[in-house]
């Protein structure tokens, strides 16, 4: 049996920046969202790629988003899949289609019991653990 003077928490699995996402960090981290869009075809999308998912081409600018979203789909954890969570249960994890078109993955905070398909959202910048993440409230 273990005291809670041995229980350490466990470290953030926070998301791993690279060159290709840096500029979707610093937008979170200025308190902004963004997305890529394609100067070709127009297509919008998360997470940060090189090319177009439609059309290849690979020219994507960044666009700043508006805050605005819908749910799409979620899922309530009951059980901590990673020990830095197990304080937190349940939690939702949901996923959400930006005003703009692109889908990410994100949580919506705020109501657990209420959540209910194309419930309007509206962006919040939290940080968790010094990270700026991308979350949602009811609209």
């Amino acid at each position: 049996m273990t005291n809670d003077e041995d229980m350490t928490e466990a470290p953030f699995p926070g998301p791993q920046s690279n060159e290709l996402s840096a500029p979707y960090w610093k937008a979170l981290d200025e308190g902004r969202l963004v997305f890529q869009r394609c100067t070709a075809c127009g297509h919008a999308w998360l997470p940060a790629r090189s090319e177009c998912p439609r059309c290849l081409a690979r020219e994507p600018q960044w666009t700043a988003a508006s805050g605005g979203a819908r749910l799409i789909s979620w899922v309530v954890y009951h059980h901590g899949y990673h020990e830095y969570y197990a304080s937190r249960l349940p939690y939702n994890v949901a996923v959400v289609e930006l005003s703009e078109g692109p889908r990410l993955i994100s949580n919506v905070i705020g109501v657990q019991d209420s959540l209910r398909i194309d419930m309007p959202l509206a962006l919040v910048v939290q940080r968790e653990a010094g990270v700026a993440l991308a979350r949602f409230q009811p609209a």
